[in-house]
């Protein structure tokens, strides 16, 4: 089992140029395809207490369940959002690395070099 866990959706280009690139380095992950597995509210507090960055931040604005939400209004809360995430998985930006007490959204996919 390795100490790096990746957040990923197979079928995701940026993921798989990740994943490349870290072969390349020789590291080892775990990958953890959330579309199928889904998210609990407490792993959705997790990556965002992890990486530092809003809950709004991590948002995919490009899903349908963003508009059929209403997550584009500003005064959404943080906590609706978090919800919304662990409710419909696709809503988080994807890869998200984690490692130990850090955690990055790999856009671009340098951004896990930080983590090494």
């Amino acid at each position: 089992m390795s100490d790096i866990k990746i957040y990923e959706k197979p079928t995701c280009t940026t993921c798989r140029n990740l994943f490349a690139l870290l072969k390349e380095r020789g590291v080892d992950v775990d990958k953890i395809d959330y579309h199928v597995l889904g998210l609990t509210r407490a792993q959705v507090e997790e990556i965002v207490e992890k990486t530092g960055l809003t809950p709004r931040e991590l948002l995919r604005t490009r899903e349908p369940e963003y508009k059929e939400l209403g997550l584009a209004d500003p005064t959404t809360s943080d906590d609706a959002i978090i919800e919304a995430m662990a409710e419909h998985p696709a809503l988080l930006q994807r890869p998200v690395v984690v490692r130990g007490e850090k955690a990055v959204l790999a856009r671009p996919i340098e951004r896990v070099l930080e983590l090494l």
